[in-house]
């Protein structure tokens, strides 16, 4: 990463991270607000989806916040349906992982969604809960969806400015 040339670049880059660590911020806490409003158990999943989510400009973060979306709908699905039947062994999370694919594939999404199934999926089915699956399952969903919602909604209100070489710039701009 290059730096700033000059006092005015180097001024400009550190205003720019400064505003870039505030919107994220502001995204992260508004979103496990909300989780913990809701009194999800997890609640944390929802701010770790906004900080990824909050690391694109609102077209990225819409096109990946999509993906996202239905990957881990798709992964709380199955994870719910089987998780709690595998009981952590690797024939059974080897076959879902599997089936995860094969229906991505047939609902035509992406590498990126299949890659949120998965992880989704594992979650749900490989870590101790005390609850059922399919309820882990829906408190993921919900958890990222939250995170997901957050992100967009602050970065629809407050656009991002795209890191770039030694700075940050604003979404218009061409590298």
């Amino acid at each position: 990463m290059s730096k700033p040339v000059g006092p005015g670049a180097w001024r400009a880059w550190i205003v720019s991270w400064f505003v870039h660590s505030v919107r994220t911020t502001v995204a992260a806490v508004l979103s496990l607000a909300l989780a913990r409003l809701l009194r999800l158990p997890e609640a944390y999943w929802a701010a770790i989806t906004t900080l990824v989510v909050m690391q694109s400009t609102l077209g990225a973060a819409w096109t990946v916040s999509t993906r996202r979306f239905f990957g881990t709908a798709v992964g709380a699905l199955v994870g719910g349906v089987v998780g709690g039947g595998i009981g952590g062994g690797l024939l059974g999370f080897g076959l879902g992982i599997f089936a995860l694919g094969l229906i991505c594939g047939l609902l035509r999404l992406d590498a990126s969604a299949y890659r949120f199934a998965g992880i989704t999926f594992a979650i749900v089915a490989l870590v101790g809960h005390t609850e059922p699956a399919a309820a882990i399952a829906l408190h993921r969903f919900v958890e990222v969806t939250m995170g997901i919602l957050a992100a967009l909604l602050v970065s629809a209100v407050w656009p991002a400015r795209e890191p770039t070489g030694g700075g940050l710039r604003r979404p218009n701009e061409r590298t």
